[in-house]
């Protein structure tokens, strides 16, 4: 069978999807929408409103698609994927009420409670007295999260009990919750598990890096880099995490009537008393699946079309590039507060040439024969290495070949990892 494909979204995260979706040989098609430059670069795109059901719909339509891959949160929580099946398309991508394991803290830790999935002792406050409360009950460091979507940077992780309440008030103003949470000991890990609704299959655990600056100083960002696959994680990990997390998640969700179908991004820490769930997302995470997908040898298409017809078999078997992959991200200036935008950006061609090295547009677009940054975060530079450190090299050597005005990067993605230096936490009862 051979499959046109429609993605929807803008970033870097579709860029690196349709990348993966083009070596599949059953795929002939693939169009973005709205896409971004280097996405245009690629394929098709279409300048829709992807968080506009009746858009998505139409475009569907007119392209006569066979599978609508949906890349972001905004258009599941907006109900994109509902319409879209309802229309009658193939779609990956969970509907409104499943998202709302990402578009709603306090719903997920609902759910994990009803599936008995370990993850940190939480509190829902929905004003300044009752978060005070909760900051003092769990003490420091203070977890505080925006209860609603907040594309990452939603979260505050601060010793300073001042700075966790005036976060929390910010969310109250803006008419929302929190969701307080004890701090986990640890390190983190992020595992994509694809789900059909009732099987599920995981990709390979991989690591992000949140913080602005190096060494994890800074604000939260949507994430500046990333790598995988994790050589320091306890054996059997994966399988502990699919038997106590993901597969009592998404059988509880089918049993509440809102099956899941589509990546179940779950945020671990691996801490002294086990795995625990930092929080679930409804889609793909960036800047996590550029390093993923480009290991992945199986070919995606295919795989998503299986999950969205709910057809996963129980003994699908993976294949993976044995190198490793380290991603880079270059954001814009004054990223994560509100980015300068419309900088001509150089070297894109010779940080491609970099052997084992392609990059990943995200917050780009077009401005006469330039490619301008148009967001955040701009890049992602992917590279593939025999060796964790051979992939970092290269990753940032394209680096090094882009420039732009203002351009900013963390210098140590992936470092403790090649130096030993990430230890996970003995188990303790």
């Amino acid at each position: 069978m051979y499959m046109k494909v429609l993605v929807l979204g803008p970033g870097g995260r579709e860029h690196a999807i349709i990348r993966a979706l083009a070596r599949d040989p059953q795929v002939t098609e693939v169009h973005s929408a709205p896409g971004n430059a280097g996405i245009a670069q690629d394929v098709p795109v279409h300048a829709i409103d992807a968080n506009n059901p009746e858009q998505a719909v139409t475009l569907a339509r007119e392209l006569a698609a066979d599978l609508v891959v949906i890349g972001p949160e905004a258009p599941l929580v907006a109900g994109v994927s509902d319409a879209l099946r309802e229309a009658g398309f193939a779609v990956f991508g969970p509907s409104a009420a499943a998202a709302q394991l990402e578009g709603s803290k306090a719903f997920a830790k609902q759910v994990m409670e009803e599936a008995n999935v370990p993850t940190a002792r939480a509190f829902v406050a929905t004003t300044e007295a009752e978060a005070a409360q909760a900051l003092d009950e769990f003490g420091a460091p203070y977890v505080v999260k925006d209860d609603g979507l907040a594309a990452g940077k939603g979260v505050v992780v601060t010793e300073n009990r001042d700075a966790a309440l005036e976060h929390a008030n910010a969310c109250f103003a803006a008419g929302g919750s929190v969701v307080i949470e004890e701090f986990l000991d640890g390190p983190e890990v992020s595992l994509f598990v694809i789900s059909d609704g009732k099987n599920v299959l995981p990709l390979s655990p991989a690591q992000d890096f949140k913080r602005i600056f190096d060494n994890d100083k800074g604000p939260n960002t949507g994430g500046m880099g990333a790598y995988t696959p994790l050589d320091w994680l306890p054996e059997g990990f994966v399988g502990e995490v699919i038997e106590k997390i993901a597969r009592p998640t998404i059988t509880r969700m089918a049993e509440r009537g809102t099956p899941f179908v589509g990546v179940l991004f779950c945020g671990l820490t691996v801490t002294s008393r086990g795995v625990r769930v930092i929080e679930f997302n409804a889609r793909f995470g960036d800047p996590e699946t550029q390093a993923v997908l480009a290991r992945l040898r199986t070919p995606l298409g295919q795989l998503l079309l299986a999950a969205s017809r709910g057809e996963i078999a129980e003994d699908t078997h993976l294949e993976w590039d044995p190198r490793t992959a380290v991603d880079v991200v270059m954001a814009a200036e004054n990223y994560p507060g509100t980015p300068r935008k419309g900088d001509a950006i150089a070297g894109l061609e010779n940080a491609s040439n970099v052997p084992g090295v392609h990059v990943v547009h995200a917050g780009t677009a077009v401005a006469g024969e330039e490619i301008v940054t148009a967001g955040g975060r701009v890049l992602a530079v992917v590279a593939l290495g025999d060796t964790l450190a051979q992939a970092r090299d290269a990753a940032y050597e394209g680096v090094h070949a882009i420039t732009w005005e203002g351009a900013q990067y963390r210098t140590d993605i992936a470092l403790k990892a090649v130096q030993g230096a990430i230890t996970v936490p003995e188990l303790r009862d």
